[in-house]
């Protein structure tokens, strides 16, 4: 599948070498290209308002997508952080980068690659970014220098913002991390010892850093717009609600707990896969959540209060950016694009987390605003399959920039004028055993089994030996297996694949119709044996088989 997904690494590093040498000189830039607006947020799933989540309380993010399109469809490429934001801002997807997991960096494996960023940057455009766009540390180091040519400005009198606003919350994070560097050493730096999973406190927005990030962009748009006449590239990226979800007091109280539903199907899927759906390992390595078993209604409710605070803070915070958009009177000749880097189970299966191959971790919200959009679409939706990958060929179009040779997805800038146009037959995501890997993605480390996992491994390998008693191998599962997703207009495919050995058999297929089961509630693979050959035929023909004619 790799060889169906992806390009050779060498041939993308070329291809992005000579991409990158198609900038244009600085006389052209009195050409009056759009200006970028750039949203990503971290961890949220399709709850908007807009998307049909009448609960969720989201007016900004809903203003939004009236004034364009909103993508009812659209796939990230692997439902967590890094390799999903690894392949959209390079345009290439997981295989390619050799990025399947949060601990190693794109231009680790291709250190040419041209981002996003980077290709504006070099045809003219003032690039600067504010929060997280990109994905951890390790991108500060390794790609700041390359995809980012302006620095945010110093505001005077506004403090550097918190992971916990209440001193007692820093202090039993303190108290967690101290206890598990003890024992552990480095290796307690990639989840052990964490403070409590959300807060409440009555604090200004900008206490936290989504609040001042916001603060910084709208500063540094201000300033950009004085000192230069190039046009910007604005990466905007927002924390929440990624955990823990904290959000100011004010964001909590637009909700009635008792008015927000828990997940109306609990349970894994009938039939499905044992390495399918993991023992929701993020959530359990922070304080106050139970270690092994489920979570009873009154935390749950808890819970989800919490996360869609953290979302009513984010959409509270893209109001204020659009406000200093349409402020600074550029709104006219400002395209913007909203996304979120993968979805989020609350619940939902039974498991609460990211870093699955199911409808609600791999589908995001998805909207895009143009200076020249009709009225006949603005407002209006499309079901077309599109995926994150398709993000960087979309805006390069919308600026009249060149297409660099390496982007392995596909523009869907004709949807923008005719939303409800036949598309993609079919979108790709992938994620290794869930069951076996830490939340991102990487085999687990001796401490996390011994800590969060522990009380959890011998029943989640059990699962895994009796529904292979035959092929169960620790190194298979937990090292070589990878699941991957295949979503068409009606069914969802998931193949579980050794990837030492491209051309064998699946290990397991789940198959899940979404015209009678948009739930996935019930694997339908084995009752359905002629469809389920045609999807695999149709999935070994790879993205490429599978793009809009």
């Amino acid at each position: 599948m790799k060889n169906l997904l992806a390009g050779l690494f060498a041939a993308l590093a070329v291809t992005a070498c000579s991409s990158s040498q198609q900038a244009t000189s600085n006389n052209d830039n009195k050409v009056q290209r759009p200006h970028i607006l750039f949203i990503a947020i971290d961890d949220m799933r399709a709850d908007v308002g807009s998307f049909g989540v009448d609960y969720a309380i989201t007016p900004n993010l809903d203003a939004v997508a009236q004034r364009g399109v909103r993508f009812e469809r659209a796939y990230v490429q692997q439902p967590i952080c890094g390799p999903s934001r690894a392949s959209l801002m390079t345009g290439a997807r997981p295989d390619t980068l050799g990025v399947t997991h949060n601990y190693v960096h794109f231009r680790d494996n291709i250190p040419d690659i041209l981002t996003l960023p980077q290709h504006f940057m070099n045809n003219g455009y003032e690039t600067m970014y504010f929060g997280k766009v990109f994905h951890g540390h390790n991108s500060i180091q390794k790609d700041d220098a390359h995809s980012w040519s302006r620095q945010p400005v110093s505001i005077p009198g506004l403090k550097k913002p918190v992971r916990y606003a209440i001193q007692q919350n820093t202090d039993i994070q303190a108290a967690n991390k101290k206890v598990m560097f003890a024992k552990y050493g480095q290796q307690a730096k990639f989840g052990l010892g964490s403070g409590p999973a959300y807060e409440r406190a009555d604090v200004s927005d900008n206490t936290y850093p989504d609040g001042h990030s916001t603060d910084l962009a709208i500063a540094t748009l201000n300033d950009a717009l004085q000192t230069t006449d190039k046009p910007l590239f604005i990466g905007l990226g927002f924390h929440k609600p990624h955990l823990p979800w904290v959000a100011p007091a004010k964001y909590w109280d637009m909700y009635d707990p008792a008015d927000i539903p828990l997940a109306e199907y609990d349970t894994a899927p009938q039939g499905g896969a044992a390495m399918g759906l993991h023992a929701s390992f993020e959530l359990r390595t922070f304080y106050g959540i139970p270690k092994q078993g489920p979570l009873d209604d009154e935390l749950a409710r808890t819970l989800k209060h919490a996360y869609l605070a953290s979302i009513s803070y984010v959409d509270a915070q893209i109001g204020r950016m659009i406000e200093a958009i349409d402020k600074a009177g550029i709104a006219d000749n400002t395209i913007i694009m909203i996304w979120s880097d993968h979805g989020w189970h609350l619940g939902d299966m039974g498991v609460w987390g990211k870093a699955t191959n199911y409808e609600i971790a791999t589908r995001v919200p998805l909207i895009v605003v143009t200076p020249d959009m009709t009225a006949s679409v603005t407002g209006t939706s499309s079901k077309a399959l599109v995926e994150l990958v398709d993000m960087y060929p979309t805006l390069t179009e919308l600026a009249g920039l060149p297409l660099p040779e390496h982007l392995e997805g596909q523009s869907f800038v004709p949807l923008l004028s005719q939303p409800d146009q036949p598309w993609k037959a079919a979108v790709f995501s992938q994620f290794p055993n869930s069951a076996l890997r830490e939340w991102g993605a990487f085999p687990l480390r001796p401490g996390m089994r011994e800590t969060y996992f522990g009380p959890l491994i011998t029943e989640v390998e059990g699962r895994i030996q009796q529904q292979f008693p035959e092929r169960w191998d620790r190194e298979l599962f937990e090292h070589y297996l990878m699941g991957y997703a295949m979503r068409t207009e009606r069914y969802r495919l998931i193949v579980y694949l050794d990837t030492r050995d491209e051309q064998q058999q699946p290990l397991f297929v789940e198959l899940y119709d979404h015209q009678t089961d948009p739930n996935e509630t019930i694997n339908i693979a084995e009752q359905k044996p002629k469809l389920t050959a045609r999807l695999i035929k149709q999935f070994q023909a790879g993205w490429q088989g599978n793009l809009a004619k």
